[in-house]
C-alpha cells in the first residue's frame, strides 16, 4: 500500500483531484522575549543523521469546517529550529541561533524535510515570508541585519527562489528596506506575488514586489487608533485585522477587517466584529493582544496570554463563532495553557493546507545535492 500510495502515478492524479482544505496549524511558544521562542512538547532525544539531536515536536491542526482540533506529532526537526511560516502544505523551520540562518521545508503530514541553502546575510530573528505553488518556492528574510556580535539593524532583506523552469536564485537578490522602518520579527504575508508585512512607531504595511526587487511603505487605516495589528491573506487579498480604541472621540471601541484595494494603496472596512460579541472578546482578551491568522475564507483570532481562546469567522457565511479549546495536554481539552515555569505561552499558528505531495520539494532536494556535488 505504502509503495502505491506514492507512486508518481497516484500522486499526480491526487494533485489533480483532491481538494484544498483551508485549516490552520498551530505551535506552542513562549511569550516573555520579544522573539518567537518554542518549545518542544516531549523531552524524548533523538539522535538524527550526522549526529544531529532530534526530538519529538507536536503540533495542533485545527479544521474550521468541523470546528474541530487534531495533534500532530514528528520526530524529524532538529533541535534549535523553530516553525517560521508556511506555504502550500509546507512549513519553513528556521534556526534560532544567530548568525547566518538555515531553513528546512517540511511536510508534516508524511513527514518528509528538504533542506535549502543557508542564508549568506547574518541575522538575529528576521522576518520571513514563503510562497509555495506546484512548480516554484519564493521565500524572503528581512530585517535584523547583524551589523556585529552585539547590535541588529532593519537594513536588508534577501530571497530565495527556485522553479520548474530550472530558473534559481540562491540568496542572490538582495534589496534595501525602507528607511526608518520597524519590523517586528515574525511572519511576512505573500499575495499576488508580494509579501506584506507590518510596519510599527508608527503603523504602517511594508510591501515588497519580488518580480521588480522593490519595497515601499502603505499607510494603515486609523493608524493613530490601532491595537494589535495582523495582516491576513483571503483568497488572493491582503487584509488588515485591528482593535480600533479611540477614547478621546465618540466611536465605540471594536475589532475590525480592511482590505488593500486593488491600487495597493487605499483600504476599505469590510468587516466588524458585532458589539455585543465584542464585549465578551474585549472582555477576555483584557488588553493583553491577540494575534490573527487568516485560511481560505477562514480567519483565526487568537487571544493571548494564559486563557487559550479564539474567534473563528467564516468570509463566506459572515458567522462568529468561538473555538473550542486545543487539545494540548495529551489529549485532554484545557483551556489553560501555562508552561511548568510559570511563563505565559501562546500558540501560533499560521494557514495550513494538508497535502501528500509538494512537488517543488523534489527542485530543492536536486539544488542541495547539486550544491554538495560542487564541494
Amino acid at each position: 500500500w505504502y509503495a502505491l500510495l506514492y507512486s508518481n502515478s497516484f500522486l499526480q492524479l491526487y494533485l489533480q483531484v483532491s481538494p484544498c482544505h483551508n485549516w490552520f496549524i498551530f505551535f506552542t511558544h513562549k511569550t516573555p522575549n520579544t522573539s518567537i521562542v518554542y518549545r518542544n512538547n516531549n523531552n524524548h532525544l533523538n539522535n538524527g543523521e550526522g549526529g544531529e539531536i532530534m526530538s519529538t515536536t507536536r503540533a495542533y491542526l485545527f479544521d474550521p469546517y468541523e470546528v474541530k482540533w487534531y495533534t500532530i506529532s514528528f520526530p524529524i526537526i532538529p533541535l534549535g529550529f523553530s516553525p517560521a511560516t508556511s506555504s502550500g502544505g509546507l512549513v519553513c523551520w528556521m534556526s534560532d541561533e544567530p548568525g547566518l540562518k538555515n531553513l528546512y521545508l517540511h511536510n508534516p503530514v508524511v513527514g518528509s524535510v528538504s533542506q535549502l541553502p543557508p542564508t549568506r546575510q547574518p541575522r538575529l530573528f528576521p522576518s520571513v515570508g514563503l510562497s509555495v505553488t506546484a512548480s516554484s518556492v519564493d521565500l524572503i528574510l528581512a530585517g535584523d541585519d547583524m551589523i556585529s556580535p552585539y547590535a541588529v539593524k532593519n537594513l536588508t532583506a534577501e530571497t530565495f527562489h527556485i522553479d520548474s523552469s530550472g530558473f534559481y536564485s540562491v540568496w542572490d537578490t538582495t534589496s534595501t528596506l525602507p528607511r526608518l522602518c520597524s519590523l517586528e520579527s515574525g511572519q511576512m504575508i505573500h499575495s499576488e506575488g508580494r509579501f506584506y508585512c507590518m510596519n510599527y512607531s508608527p503603523f504602517s504595511v511594508l510591501a515588497y514586489d519580488v518580480s521588480s526587487n522593490a519595497w515601499w511603505k502603505i499607510q494603515a487605516p486609523m493608524r493613530r487608533f490601532l491595537r494589535s495589528p495582523c495582516l491576513i491573506e483571503s483568497k488572493g487579498k491582503m487584509i488588515l485585522v485591528a482593535a480600533v480604541e479611540k477614547s478621546k472621540l465618540n466611536v465605540p471601541r471594536s475589532l475590525r477587517m480592511w482590505v488593500l484595494q486593488g491600487c495597493g494603496t487605499q483600504w476599505a472596512e469590510i468587516e466588524r466584529l458585532p458589539q455585543q460579541l465584542y464585549a465578551q472578546f474585549e472582555e477576555v482578551e483584557g488588553g493583553r493582544g491577540f494575534d490573527c491568522v487568516g485560511s481560505g475564507e477562514f480567519v483565526v483570532i487568537m487571544i493571548k496570554g494564559v486563557i487559550n481562546k479564539g474567534l473563528l469567522f467564516d468570509f463566506e457565511t459572515k458567522r462568529w463563532i468561538w473555538m473550542p479549546c486545543c487539545p494540548r495536554n495529551n489529549g485532554n481539552l484545557s483551556c489553560e495553557i501555562n508552561n511548568n515555569n510559570g511563563d505565559d505561552a501562546n500558540l501560533h499558528g499560521f494557514a495550513y493546507q494538508p497535502t501528500l505531495a509538494a512537488p517543488v520539494t523534489a527542485l530543492v532536494q536536486q539544488l542541495a545535492s547539486s550544491s554538495l556535488s560542487v564541494f
